[in-house]
């Protein structure tokens, strides 16, 4: 069955993600759709590279086309959030695009958005599982064969890359970056950001290398999550070849990772805290930052010291631009690396992000270690710790008791301040360290995230929490 996580919905290829299934969302949509009266309008579709993506959306769109429904197909593989802005420009009530992000290779899935370009919220995607319940009572799924609904102009083949790009370079300081002449290594890690940041980049007259930009399925063998584990080759490539940066996106290239000048890895946590400080202090921008709750608290401090707020939410990028849009906030982000920035789509872009970093560079004549070390030396530091635990699914039911119903913890040997289960078993110490436990919304594990004065502390912490659940 169709079931969406905090990401979509996502399957196991060949497992859940299956032609039926596909055509089942399908069919789901085209009801909605048709109940609220935004049929004609249409709906924009669009895949990354993995397997079956394309596929898939023909899959749909043949679907769609017999339920009456034209689809606007993106005809090459594309950024995630390219749909997210084709949607909102063109006030379109619905858009979808096949991919899994950052999950395995064995993955695919359909991300939906609705009007705004905005994520599908919970209630919206309960609504679209219920019409697949219901579409599937109904028996056999009409479709019409690709080739004829693409005659009959029922799938519009069309490909919206320059209006997204030309979007992004109208909104960053392109001739500070040529005046600076960098030099960056962008990793898409086989992923679809290639065409875009090779684009936005060399027309900033910026001197670029590639690794790891060949259409490969598997990934290199690896999660296409641009993690520390993930981008070791990048940080060598950067060191060995003096670049001032290398860049790298997720499969879908909503999601970000970075390594500076010295071949160090920054994390997500470290690349909202210097947007941030750079829309602050040097682009004079004003307005509070939005982040989940498995993302840094250092983010508050920073938001404090410029007499700002910051919220706190859910995880979930849904969360964070209906915050931002509710707050005026100027920037939303969470710790798995993605973000945003108001006045641009609401919801995460790699790309774009990207773009607004090497801005940075250039606008403050500074190396991003430099930066970083500013940044360190106003606020401190602080160590995340991320860990994720497999479990048998018959002990899912155990541990949400556990955790949610006995609201059992263990003896962490520190004052605590509160404990908080607005999503999963967070508690907040005394000393400002926090901890939290949540279930994964996108695959079938437990995840711990500590923030700690130290990493030897953080990584102690999350032992203590894995054992106390018995993971």
């Amino acid at each position: 069955m169709i079931q969406f996580g905090t990401g979509g919905w996502r399957a196991v290829i060949g497992d859940g993600f299956t032609r039926q299934n596909i055509q089942l969302l399908a069919k789901a949509m085209s009801m909605k759709m048709k109940d609220e009266n935004v049929a004609e309008e249409g709906i924009v579709i669009g895949y990354d590279r993995r397997f079956l993506s394309k596929e898939a959306v023909k899959w749909a769109c043949e679907v769609f086309a017999a339920e009456g429904i034209r689809c606007w197909f993106v005809n090459r593989s594309c950024p995630t959030p390219l749909v997210m802005f084709y949607v909102e420009k063109h006030e379109l009530h619905y858009g979808m695009m096949v991919t899994a992000s950052h999950n395995p290779a064995i993955y695919n899935g359909f991300k939906v958005f609705t009007y705004g370009g905005r994520d599908a919220n919970e209630e919206q995607t309960r609504e679209i599982e219920a019409y697949a319940r219901e579409a599937e009572k109904c028996g056999e799924i009409s479709v019409m064969e690709y080739e004829s609904a693409l005659a009959s102009g029922m799938v519009v083949e069309f490909n919206p890359l320059n209006e997204y790009l030309d979007n992004i370079i109208a909104n960053i300081d392109m001739q500070a970056i040529r005046d600076r002449g960098l030099h960056v290594v962008l990793d898409p890690m086989y992923g679809v950001s290639q065409t875009s940041m090779k684009t936005i980049l060399s027309t900033a007259r910026c001197e670029i290398d590639l690794i790891h930009e060949a259409h490969d399925t598997l990934f290199g063998r690896r999660m296409p999550a641009p993690s520390r584990g993930s981008l070791t080759e990048l940080c060598t490539y950067v060191t060995e070849m003096e670049c001032d940066l290398g860049i790298a996106t997720d499969g879908d290239a909503d999601r970000l990772g970075v390594v500076d000048d010295q071949g160090n890895y920054l994390t997500a946590n470290d690349i909202l805290m210097l947007l941030y400080y750079y829309l602050l202090k040097y682009k004079k921008w004003r307005g509070p930052a939005v982040r989940n709750v498995a993302t840094t608290h250092m983010l508050d401090r920073m938001a404090e010291s410029f007499g700002e707020t910051c919220y706190e939410v859910p995880v979930g990028f849904k969360h964070i631009s209906s915050k931002m849009q509710e707050t005026g906030a100027i920037i939303g982000g969470e710790s798995s690396g993605g973000l945003t920035v108001r006045g641009h789509i609401n919801g995460k872009d790699g790309i774009y992000a990207a773009s607004l970093l090497v801005e940075m560079i250039a606008v403050t004549k500074k190396k991003l270690s430099q930066l970083q070390a500013e940044i360190r030396e106003l606020y401190g530091n602080s160590y995340m710790e991320e860990c994720s635990f497999r479990f048998p699914a018959q002990r899912k039911p155990e541990l949400e008791k556990l955790l949610f119903q006995d609201r059992l913890l263990p003896d962490f040997g520190l004052l605590i301040q509160k404990v908080s289960y607005l999503d999963g078993c967070k508690v907040y110490f005394q000393s400002g360290e926090w901890i939290i436990a949540r279930f994964s919304g996108t695959e079938p594990l437990l995840r711990v995230f500590c923030e700690m004065e130290t990493q030897e502390k953080a990584q102690e912490y999350c032992r203590i929490f894995k054992n106390f659940l018995g993971l």
